[in-house]
């Protein structure tokens, strides 16, 4: 019920539990930001350490080891009557289970994961379903226990992540701030796995928020920091790759010579394996077209299996392997032999659908080839040009800054996993080269492209920082009551029926055409979040709510503009400003949406006003509306006009009124008539109409 203050109707405000309380302010404040970025951080170090526990399991499961590879061509020792023959029918049997399971509750599970964060991040305002956690961490762990050579991290991005969304979404964040804390369990799950908690906040804002504020800069530190803590207490504080010898360092300047060659070599391995992974996924689609997704896992399985028996070494994520050639311990061809091996391991894991990161391989692929190029170099120049191990150490972050051209997260995920910053310079070095080399060659990265093949680029250029710099509250258009006062979600429940029959309404003004649930905005939002939600829920506009529960306003999509037009100063930004506002065009017949956040216990209805309704020629002010009724809106044609009082009434306009929904909560739409005639009501659970309901409603 809508109540005003000063009169005696009820004026206490819904849910005014100390919960919802605790709720607002971690969606809302400052340091309620810091809190859930603490909270996040604490969720992806135990979720980090638990699914790493689940890996070890299957893999024990599988092989009887706790990880498995370095030892070359050993047998199961659950299977050992098989020999190393073992290795041909465990993928098809973990691919039977994670294939089934990923395409009967979480799709987005399959592949590496970080593209789905990222699209949620740039699109979704930071929304992943909870399934997701659970689904993908149990899929990717069966994927790599069964031999997926695959990486960890992917999974534990996406894993945190989904954790974050939904802390985010059960408090009610704006989606400003689900953004933000979303990339807060992606800087969580990379900060904990690899005990580098720079690494994770790098992670969080150059791959995934790709945005910088100082909010967002103290949580996804907050969080890193917490998720690393966490994860010592598992794992110990040691540096990821702890045999690595940590004095290694630069003595002769040519080597910088032949690093920055390195850089060139590592850029295009980078280049070769984005290449490889996605042209071998279109001919992998192409064989697979028409059968069903679940048993591609399993068919693919087989083949895995026989790469496996040829190279056992590719089994997993393959970190026992990478330490073993980082301490030269393998010849030169077979560290080549290696380095070309993972590439296509990793790939036709992806290819076949199964679920795990690009992270690890990259890092392997790099350490396999720095080590060939040292071997390589040492013969050529003597020992003076460092030992192989340190063009290892170079060449990893070179290749992953080249694939996901995020050379920050190359240079600083090198040295902390090493323990190595005095190789901090020819480290930036290389990821500089690299990373720059990747650019020139291919337009987006080993993460965007998967993005971009289905037509979403997230890199886009956008003009919207006027829009981010403006809240919603400063474009609204104000709903008070006659007195003055600000309206209250009154705290009654909704009643048995609609507060008004709809022959009430037809009396008063004209015939119901729609009826929607409405999308909830907070004042505190920035219009670039206010901007998506008007294009997928507000045709006519969207009310716009405090966090204590008081109906501050209404906000449409000319409030956007007028606002923009009016902070921006010069012709040319404004241009460019609503370059960026392409909501401007009416066009919104292409999806139906549910409200993400609906208000709720209330529902839009859109009357018609006839020739002969009783309000046409009269003002706003003059009907005698129902009390817990608001009229948010009279549109004129395309135009959307605040309902003012003194706002003169017309046929053929359409009246937006906010009123309590039915005690079900869901959407009803009988029909009316009017003198003779049939007015379909059109129900929606959003607020765009597609063409037929748009026409329907324009229609007398």
């Amino acid at each position: 019920m809508i109540g005003r203050r000063g009169t005696g109707t009820n004026t206490t405000i819904a849910g005014q539990q100390p919960i919802r309380r605790v709720s607002g302010w971690l969606a809302a404040s400052k340091l309620g930001l810091l809190t859930m970025a603490l909270l996040v951080g604490a969720g992806s170090g135990l979720g980090a350490a638990a699914f790493r526990e689940l890996i070890y399991f299957f893999t024990w499961l599988f092989t009887g080891h706790e990880t498995y590879g370095q030892q070359g061509h050993a047998p199961s020792l659950h299977l050992a009557f098989l020999g190393i023959v073992f290795v041909l029918i465990v993928p098809p049997i973990a691919g039977a289970i994670y294939g089934p399971l990923i395409q009967r509750f979480a799709r987005e599970a399959r592949g590496h994961g970080v593209p789905q964060v990222m699209l949620s991040v740039a699109e979704n305002g930071g929304r992943i379903r909870p399934p997701v956690s659970l689904v993908k961490a149990l899929a990717s762990a069966l994927c790599i226990g069964g031999g997926g050579s695959v990486g960890r991290e992917g999974p534990i991005v996406q894993i945190g992540s989904a954790f974050a969304s939904t802390l985010g979404e059960l408090v009610r964040a704006s989606e400003g701030r689900l953004r933000v804390i979303v990339a807060c369990g992606a800087a969580g799950g990379i900060s904990a796995t690899f005990n580098a908690p720079v690494t994770g906040f790098f992670f969080g804002f150059e791959i995934v928020l790709k945005e910088f504020s100082l909010d967002a800069l103290s949580a996804t530190i907050v969080s890193a920091v917490t998720a690393d803590v966490v994860s010592r207490a598992f794992f110990g504080g040691a540096p990821f790759f702890a045999a690595i010898p940590h004095d290694m360092g630069v003595s002769n300047d040519f080597t910088y010579v032949l690093i920055a060659g390195l850089g060139i070599t590592a850029g295009l391995i980078g280049v070769a394996f984005q290449k490889t992974l996605y042209k071998g996924e279109d001919a992998a689609d192409a064989l697979w077209c028409g059968r069903p997704e679940w048993l591609r896992p399993v068919a693919g399985g087989l083949l895995l299996g026989l790469l496996l028996l040829a190279l056992p070494q590719m089994y997993g994520v393959g970190y026992p392997v990478m330490d073993r050639v980082l301490a030269n311990h393998y010849v030169l061809w077979f560290v080549i032999l290696l380095m070309v091996g993972k590439i296509v391991a990793a790939s036709l894991t992806l290819w076949i659908g199964g679920s795990g990161g690009v992270f690890a391989p990259s890092l392997f692929t790099g350490a396999a080839a720095g080590m060939a190029f040292g071997i390589i170099v040492n013969h050529l120049f003597g020992p003076l040009v460092g030992p192989p191990a340190l063009y290892g150490v170079v060449a990893m972050g070179g290749v992953f800054a080249a694939a996901a051209q995020a050379p920050l997260t190359a240079i600083a995920s090198v040295a902390e996993m090493t323990g190595n910053f005095t190789l901090t310079l020819p480290i930036m070095l290389a990821c500089g080269i690299a990373a720059q080399l990747a650019k020139r060659i291919t337009y987006g990265s080993i993460y965007t492209t998967k993005l971009l093949r289905r037509g979403i680029d997230i890199e886009r250029p956008k003009a919207i920082g006027a829009l981010q710099a403006l809240t919603v509250k400063d474009a609204m258009q104000p709903l008070h009551t006659s007195d003055g006062y600000p309206r209250l979600l009154g705290a009654s429940s909704a009643p048995e029926h609609r507060a008004v029959e709809e022959s009430r309404w037809e009396q008063l003004v004209g015939p119901v055409t729609l009826v929607r649930r409405p999308q909830m905005l907070f004042a505190e939002e920035d219009l670039e979040d206010a901007r998506r939600q008007l294009i997928l829920y507000g045709r006519d506009g969207l009310p716009v709510v405090s966090r204590d529960g008081e109906l501050l306003g209404w906000l449409t999509r000319a409030d956007v503009l007028r606002a923009l037009a009016t902070t921006l100063s010069s012709s040319d930004t404004i241009a460019n400003g609503a370059a960026a506002a392409e909501f401007a065009v009416r066009d919104l017949a292409t999806a139906i949406h549910t409200p993400t956040m609906p208000l709720p216990g209330y529902e839009v209805l859109e009357m018609q006003i006839p020739p002969d309704s009783p309000a046409q020629g009269r003002r706003v002010a003059d009907i005698q509306w129902p009390s817990d009724a608001i009229v948010v809106a009279v549109t004129h044609g395309r135009e959307i006009h605040a309902a003012r009082p003194d706002l003169q009434l017309h046929p053929g306009e359409r009246v937006i009124v906010l009123t309590p929904a039915n005690g079900h909560g869901e959407d009803t739409g009988p029909k009316h008539g009017h003198r003779g005639k049939s007015h379909p009501v059109h129900t929606s659970q959003n607020g765009d109409g597609d063409d037929a309901r748009s026409s329907a409603a324009h229609s007398t």
